[in-house]
């Protein structure tokens, strides 16, 4: 095995990650748990490949899979947000809508090539040893849209007054709104960003870390696992980015295990043993359920750190004014 190799496209298949676990983590913050960033990941890859294959333009197609997603999330706010409806249910429901939706819209999509997008080097920053091969070379301009992502993200939760906002309607709404903070009004802006966010994790699939258009297995159940991110992250967009590139690197791992007869002069017992790589390919998605069952549970997600209103749906007459 090579480390180099397997950290960089750990960092490819995180930005996938990446975008669709910051895209989450703003929606729950916001206090809407939104359990469609698989269906809503796919219909954007879909769209994302069939508008650049139909204008020979990626960045048209990278556009077109983030309203897409946006699009489909207006759907899980208008549930949520003015019926009052379970976002668990809605979000399922968002899930199977944008799979059945990508899968009769692509059909005919499989074996096309359409344009993809660019795989650039970083001038002198990819000259720096081991950082530089892995980070800075022959990596997609998604990859380094990523690396601006983290720290913006991050610095307008906690420093911003916008992100203040953010922060109180998913913790107290009711405060927000006796401040005149529009609780409505974000919860619908936030839900639509991770829509966007969700779509643009979609694109950079089919368009870039793993090009084609493969129907439902081209996610592969990794919105799920940004689901499960934000709660082992505990809501820290610092702590997902660092658990969505490992998550990369331990798929490429897994895979380069499969491979050689024999690692390090030892034979190599998933070489053999087909039922023990598939085990562990399942693994993360194990600890995706896990994190779900935990971040169910009222009483958990408090100890753990959930913002104090996701999941409940505000309903301003029930403050009392």
């Amino acid at each position: 095995m090579n480390l180099e190799i397997i950290l960089h496209a750990g960092i490819a298949t995180g930005t996938i990650l990446l975008f669709a676990t910051i895209g989450e983590l703003l929606a729950e913050r916001s206090g809407i748990l939104n359990l469609g960033v698989e269906g809503m990941m796919l219909i954007g890859a879909m769209t994302g490949f069939s508008v650049s294959l139909a204008t020979g333009n990626p960045w048209l197609g990278v556009l077109a899979a983030m309203i897409a997603g946006g699009i489909l999330s207006i759907l899980h706010a208008v549930v949520t947000i003015n019926f009052q409806a379970d976002q668990v249910v809605s979000g399922l429901s968002l899930t199977f809508l944008g799979t059945g939706l990508a899968l009769v819209l692509g059909e005919g999509l499989t074996g096309q090539s359409p344009p993809l997008i660019p795989v650039v080097n970083i001038p002198v920053l990819s000259a720096i040893p081991f950082i530089g091969p892995i980070f800075f070379q022959e990596q997609s301009i998604l990859v380094y849209v990523g690396y601006l992502l983290i720290p913006l993200v991050w610095y307008y939760i906690k420093y911003t007054r916008p992100g203040m906002h953010l922060r109180a309607v998913g913790e107290k709404p009711e405060a927000a709104d006796t401040m005149g903070v529009s609780v409505y009004g974000l919860r619908y802006l936030y839900t639509i960003v991770g829509g966007c966010l969700a779509g643009l994790a979609g694109v950079t699939i089919s368009l870039s870390v793993s090009p084609g258009w493969y129907s439902a297995q081209t996610t592969s159940g990794l919105g799920w696992i940004a689901i499960g991110l934000v709660i082992f992250a505990q809501w820290n967009p610092v702590r997902a980015v660092v658990g969505a590139y490992l998550f990369g690197a331990l798929q490429r791992a897994i895979l380069d295990l499969q491979g050689p007869a024999v690692i390090l002069g030892f034979p190599n017992p998933l070489f053999a043993n087909s039922n023990l790589g598939f085990f562990l390919k399942m693994t993360p998605y194990l600890l995706t359920i896990v994190a779900l069952l935990i971040g169910s549970r009222a009483a958990m997600r408090q100890r753990i750190g959930a913002p104090a209103a996701l999941g409940v749906p505000y309903i301003r007459g029930e403050r009392g004014l």
